[in-house]
């Protein structure tokens, strides 16, 4: 694996201490009470991480993927829904790099860097979540500026965010229909964007996430996305492969706070007259929990350094997805067990895991597309 720099080392660092110190003893109160995070998404734009795959040109850090990986799994050790918070963001951002026109970064990505401007993505529909070459909602030019119209469903940081990833469809005859779709970024502001609803969710709370409703809603043809209709499908799809291993990290992250609050009571809880963890099958279920737990750090690195070399990496992010998630929901249900009922307690942060870890699983693509993307790839690979 490679090492990060020592600069690297320190963001690192500032991000574990960060969330020793300032994360941890406040999740799971503020997360009961439906607080939203302000002060602590404050602080995630003072040290940069708004900006963490953002080029140094635009005000950003452009971490290496590798320490991406790490950065999210620091995070999410600590609260998923903060996690979150930056999650869809930095989506939003690596489509803008790649993409993007010259002055469309120079408008936007100096803001999204510096956590000015605060992004998400809104590709979901209620119709179409996996499959969005179902999408309904449509983008008609109009002179200087396409109206929208339709409505998003699953949209993180919609409430207090501000800047968008919008796909639509500008062409509605196209066949296939993902050659008529195009992407935007969107601002709020302008009349016909309705944020609705917050959805209540069983975890991943205090990160809000809502429906958005259009209507006529004006965007500027120079937001249009590398200035050429058409793109958009093919746009989204190459950030989320990014998307899949921030994922895949989170899960890392969950998967290893509740690998530690097991252990930790495993040491202190007596039964028997002896500490649980001396007892056998608890040791055993330590021991499958931690080596599932170092599987997916490796599978998450080995994709991110793939992804640095500039190599397609979609098999090994559907795979590192794929396990890391499901590894974040075993993990979490095990720790319960051994916490037993304290473990169903609001007293201990083992059941905001638990209720956490059904997210990583379905976001990002279900766990069930990216077995369909490793086959798929498998298949071509060994053909």
């Amino acid at each position: 694996m490679s090492q990060p720099s020592e600069e690297r080392r320190l963001i690192l660092r500032a991000v574990r201490q960060f969330v020793e110190r300032e994360v941890i003893p406040v999740a799971s109160a503020m997360e009961h009470r439906g607080e939203y995070p302000h002060a602590l998404a404050g602080e995630m734009a003072r040290m940069g991480l708004f900006g963490l795959n953002v080029p140094e040109q635009f005000g950003g850090s452009e971490v290496d993927y590798v320490t991406f990986a790490r950065i999210f799994t620091e995070l999410s050790r600590g609260w998923l829904g903060l996690a979150g918070i930056i999650g869809t963001h930095g989506v939003l951002c690596d489509v803008l790099v790649r993409f993007g026109t010259e002055d469309q970064k120079r408008r936007f990505l100096p803001g999204l860097a510096s956590g000015e401007r605060r992004g998400g993505i809104c590709l979901s529909e209620s119709n179409a979540g996996t499959d969005l070459q179902n999408i309904s909602t449509t983008a008609s030019r109009d002179g200087s500026t396409y109206r929208v119209n339709g409505s998003k469903m699953w949209i993180t940081n919609a409430r207090y965010g501000n800047t968008f990833l919008l796909l639509a469809k500008t062409d509605a005859s196209a066949k296939p229909a993902h050659r008529g779709m195009s992407a935007f970024v969107i601002e709020k502001g302008a009349p016909g964007l309705i944020v609705s609803r917050d959805i209540d969710k069983l975890g991943y709370k205090t990160v809000e996430t809502c429906e958005l409703h259009f209507e006529n809603f004006p965007v500027p043809a120079e937001n249009l996305i590398g200035g050429v209709e058409g793109q958009g499908f093919v746009q989204a799809m190459t950030g989320l492969e990014a998307e899949r291993l921030n994922v895949a990290a989170r899960g890392l992250g969950v998967a290893q706070a509740a690998f530690e609050e097991a252990i930790r009571y495993a040491r202190q809880r007596v039964t028997f007259g002896k500490p649980i963890a001396q007892h056998q099958l608890i040791q055993a279920k330590l021991a499958e929990m931690a080596t599932k737990i170092e599987a997916s750090r490796l599978l998450i690195e080995s994709a991110a350094e793939k992804k640095d070399r500039g190599e397609r990496c979609d098999l090994e992010a559907g795979m590192a997805k794929l396990f890391a998630t499901e590894t974040a929901a075993e993990v979490s249900f095990e720790a319960m067990r051994i916490l037993g009922g304290n473990g169903y307690s609001k007293d201990f942060p083992v059941e905001r895991y638990y209720r956490d870890a059904p997210l990583v699983v379905i976001g990002g693509g279900t766990n069930e597309l990216q077995k369909l993307i490793i086959a798929r790839r498998l298949l071509e690979k060994y053909q």
